[in-house]
């Protein structure tokens, strides 16, 4: 089967959420497939934590297995790691197909968050499709 792989670079300007300390990002990655009707699930996978990190730096990467880039969705979460329930900090939603994926990566910057009184928070991936 087919293998998306999704690159996390690294995340910029996280606005600070948190009011006692900084916040701890990490982030959340949803693929479905988008159908009139019915949306299909393909799993959700999450990065590792970052402590008290505005700009964090991640270096992970994350393959799903899916049948084709057709109606397929990538949503990207990025989220506070709370004591209590974990906030979200910005999200942005990637249409797959739009994307001229290939084996080699291609660079995807998109903006999760923004920011009023400060620069907008951008996620940085690098996408890749093997069939």
């Amino acid at each position: 089967m087919p293998i998306l792989t999704v690159h996390l670079e690294k995340i910029t300007n996280l606005a600070d959420e948190d009011h006692i300390g900084k916040s701890d990002p990490y982030v959340k990655f949803e693929l479905e497939q988008d159908n009139a009707f019915f949306d299909k699930d393909f799993g959700e996978m999450k990065s590792t934590k970052k402590k008290n990190e505005q700009n964090p730096v991640y270096g992970e990467d994350f393959n799903f297995n899916i049948p084709t880039l057709n109606n397929m969705e990538l949503k990207v979460k990025v989220m506070d790691d709370d004591v209590g329930p974990d906030e979200e900090l910005g999200s942005c939603k990637i249409k797959l197909e739009k994307l001229d994926l290939g084996p080699e990566p291609i660079d995807v910057k998109r903006k999760v968050d923004n920011n009023i009184f400060s620069p907008d928070a951008y996620v940085f991936l690098k996408l890749s499709y093997t069939e």
